[in-house]
């Protein structure tokens, strides 16, 4: 719904060990944009989840 997806999903609720096991299989798009167009490292910045956002940072 949204456009949201699992990685989306992890981003956004600072959920660090999720989003790397997804990023992992490689078949995760890092710059996707939900319907808004909101990505996510916005969706971990303005969520506060700094490792997160240093990790999509890499």
């Amino acid at each position: 719904k949204y456009g949201r997806t699992p990685l989306l999903w992890a981003a956004e609720n600072g959920h660090e060990a999720v989003m790397q096991q997804l990023l992992n299989t490689d078949r995760v798009e890092i710059n996707l944009k939900d319907k808004y167009s909101r990505t996510l490292l916005l969706w971990a910045a303005e969520n506060g989840h700094k490792a997160v956002v240093r990790k999509l940072a890499d």
